[in-house]
């Protein structure tokens, strides 16, 4: 594989932690020249990230830009620039549940953000950068759903499951576009991952809950994830096309 991502330049969204941070570096260790690593807030944890990949040689580039907002999208894009036109590999991960809230809870505000964030910014991000892949007749672009997406969510979830579906139905929608023209698109949808998201958004006792449920007996890691994107990204996936990829220990199948 190393020879197979030689010259290759990636960028990966919402790179600073968790699921894009593990990608920007397996995708540095399976032989990328450059990482492009995107981050909102955590300057801190961005620096951490690139360390990691220039670790396996690979050049990191931080790029700053809060996807939460059309202006922020925008903003994100001029600064991604003439970069764009060199992206051999995108993965869109940035997104977060922001904060629970039930039905009677959410206000329009939080509703925009969680959807601009989690499927605007992957759509806008890959009309940014696909159209320069399909010139050149090559390229993937991996982007980031949730299991959430095929239950609904937990409580407080239903606006972010429905955003995570909508990026399942960008993977399928713009695979047909774009496969005829050398750029393959696919997604991967984590199960419950032992990172800071679910740090932040789940109790002990639900990740508890997810363990007994799960087969494996274990919740995923950022890893597990990061490993099948890069599968997609690579060769030995030249014929998979517009497929959402679980990566949750089997607990859930289709």
């Amino acid at each position: 594989m190393q020879k197979e991502f030689a010259g290759k330049t990636a960028l990966v969204t919402g790179a600073s932690r968790g699921i894009g941070a593990a990608t920007a570096v397996a995708l540095a260790r399976a032989g990328c020249e450059r990482v492009l690593i995107h981050y909102s807030s955590s300057f801190e944890a961005a620096q951490e990230t690139a360390r990691r990949v220039r670790v396996f040689g690979a050049e990191a580039e931080l790029i700053a830009g809060d996807l939460s907002s059309e202006e922020g999208i925008c903003a994100f894009l001029a600064s991604l620039g003439g970069r764009a036109r060199a992206v051999d590999i995108l993965v869109n991960n940035a997104g977060s549940l922001i904060q629970r809230a039930k039905l009677a809870e959410m206000s329009y505000e939080l509703y925009d953000r969680v959807m601009t964030l989690n499927a605007k910014s992957a759509w806008f991000v890959s009309q940014s950068v696909a159209p320069h892949m399909a010139a050149r007749g090559s390229g993937a672009v991996v982007l980031v759903s949730s299991i959430a997406a095929r239950t609904g969510g937990g409580t407080g979830a239903t606006v972010y499951a429905a955003a995570k579906a909508a990026v399942s139905a960008f993977a399928k929608g713009l695979a047909r576009e774009l496969a005829p023209r050398g750029v393959r698109v696919n997604a991967v949808s984590p199960g419950t991952v032992d990172n800071d998201f679910h740090a932040r958004f789940s109790t002990r006792e639900m990740l508890d809950a997810v363990v007994r449920q799960t087969p494996q007996g274990r919740l995923s890691t950022n890893e597990d994830v990061a490993d099948v994107i890069v599968f997609l990204c690579s060769d030995a996936a030249r014929n998979v096309i517009g497929q959402t990829i679980e990566v949750n220990g089997g607990m859930f199948m289709i």
